[in-house]
């Protein structure tokens, strides 16, 4: 009777988040039975009361793996899940039908449904979620988001052999931000998206979609992604796509990873933005020098007190901020200044382009171009504006749109490695991994007596956020010092 129960309480669970109506409730549940295999349902069944959407399916998914349903994977578990909560939810047409009548009332509306229905549905997994270590550190460029990332789980050595087996075998949807994946089951190697939708949008009268990100690194992070599958570009169309959606929604920002590899994000094989319901540091950051561009003398533009290279443009009109904000990459695409190591070419490789940031502010509209280059040396071959050898025991992965913002999505790994250096600070004797003892023993020296139990966490996680402001610091192309900011101030008169 178990795995009936299970079963009906999951119907009900579905039917009081609205995910769908009384009517669907039988044919849901034969539905169900037919992917466990069940040919029959006794009257009985009765609901179990406080249990969770996430609860219920790994109890379901446990049967059908006890039962050899599915095998004992986690991608196998994740494909029948994902089709059981398929089952449970609104085709894509009707998604859409229910985001835009709520849209024409309040966009406000329509998008706390439509991430409520991203949740209820588990196609964004809160329980996994909440197991990442979150919380903030006070700095000079005010409050920074800290994330160890834990909500990914770790592969078994049996599914990593599958995958690399049939890596090449399938190429359909070409990649993970593909429109495709809307209801696709998953595989070996692909996840698992029977349970995905998105929202369908016009921006600069091209066909895009609109979705929530199933790993969620801040509130309602969402991903704007182009129907058609192309390579990341930055140009005047982004600027212009970026202000469109924010005057669409204004109680969310978006923005784009650069272009190019190094400084732009994981992946660049498909245009694509991430926004979101979220106040990062960034936002308020200090207005530092202020300057004009020539041709348009309405659009307030200032340099921000802040590690990155970062130009805020603010104004009432999309076209006059996405024309500035154009002249802007020009003439930095171009722009070189051997003072400062700035190269904007070698051999005819670019190296200069921008991560741009658009939000809806006070009644005007705000651009902030964070100025990037890619250029690497001898001494810095992971890049010269990239986080330095210093840094990579702490991060070493590209500084993408959400870290330029002032939130570190710092790897899995240091839960534990941290665990270990706190119980070395205490003079125990764990082993520390050999890329973080130059750190361990320099926190030593430094706190000696200040470290105790009740201390030497605050004083590690402390530490962590120095260590991704540095990372910050690293990738200024215009560094915080006299040189680099008379350099910084060069290029802005130079508009």
């Amino acid at each position: 009777m178990e795995i009936y129960t299970a079963i009906q309480t999951l119907l009900n669970r579905a039917l009081q988040l609205n995910m769908m109506l009384k009517e669907d409730e039988i044919y849901s549940r034969n539905q169900i039975m037919a992917l466990l295999h069940l040919v029959e349902f006794p009257f009985a069944a009765e609901e179990r009361k406080h249990a969770a959407i996430p609860d219920l399916l790994e109890e379901i998914v446990a049967y059908a793996s006890e039962k050899g349903i599915v095998d004992d994977l986690d991608i196998e578990k994740e494909i029948l899940s994902s089709k059981i909560m398929n089952v449970l939810i609104q085709r894509p047409s009707e998604v859409n039908g229910t985001f835009y009548e709520k849209y024409h009332q309040d966009p406000l509306a329509a998008t706390d449904y439509f991430y409520r229905l991203s949740q209820n549905s588990n196609y964004i997994q809160m329980k996994h979620i909440d197991k990442n270590i979150t919380y903030k550190l006070e700095s000079e460029y005010g409050e920074l988001d800290i994330t160890i990332n834990l909500s990914k789980p770790e592969k078994d050595p049996k599914q990593i052999a599958l995958e690399k087996e049939k890596k090449q075998a399938v190429s359909y949807p070409r990649c993970l931000l593909c429109v495709e994946n809307e209801g696709y089951s998953g595989r070996i190697g692909h996840p698992a998206r029977s349970n995905h939708r998105t929202i369908r949008l016009t921006l600069t009268d091209e066909p895009w979609h609109f979705q929530f990100s199933p790993y969620v690194y801040y509130n309602e992070h969402c991903i704007v992604l182009s129907e058609e599958h192309r390579d990341m570009k930055i140009s005047k169309a982004t600027f212009s796509r970026l202000l469109e959606f924010v005057e669409k929604f204004p109680h969310y920002f978006i923005g784009s990873n650069a272009d190019l590899p190094i400084v732009g994000g994981s992946i660049l094989n498909h245009d694509h933005y991430q926004g979101g319901h979220y106040e990062f540091a960034m936002e308020n950051a200090a207005e530092e020098f202020r300057f004009t561009v020539n041709e348009f003398p309405e659009v307030q533009a200032h340099t921000l007190k802040w590690p990155m290279s970062v130009i805020r443009l603010r104004g009432e009109k999309r076209e006059e901020l996405t024309n500035a904000a154009n002249i802007i990459l020009e003439k930095w695409r171009q722009y070189s200044d051997e003072e400062v190591e700035i190269s904007a070419y070698s051999d005819g490789t670019p190296h200069n382009t921008i991560t741009p940031i658009a939000r809806f502010k006070d009644g005007q509209l705000e651009l902030d171009l964070v100025l990037r280059n890619n250029r690497i040396n001898d001494e810095h071959p992971h890049g010269i504006f990239h986080p330095h050898l210093d840094v990579h025991h702490i991060k070493k992965e590209n500084i993408g749109l959400i870290e330029v913002m002032g939130l570190a999505v710092l790897p899995a790994r240091l839960k534990v490695e941290l665990e270990e250096i706190e119980a070395y600070l205490l003079g125990g004797t764990e082993k520390v991994q050999e890329y973080h003892m130059v750190w361990a023993n320099d926190l030593r020296a430094r706190y000696d007596e200040s470290i105790r139990k009740e201390t030497v966490q605050d004083i590690l996680r402390k530490e962590l956020g120095v260590k991704f402001l540095r990372t910050l610091e690293d990738a200024g192309v215009f560094k915080r010092d006299l040189q680099g900011q008379s350099a910084f101030q060069r290029f802005c008169l130079s508009l």
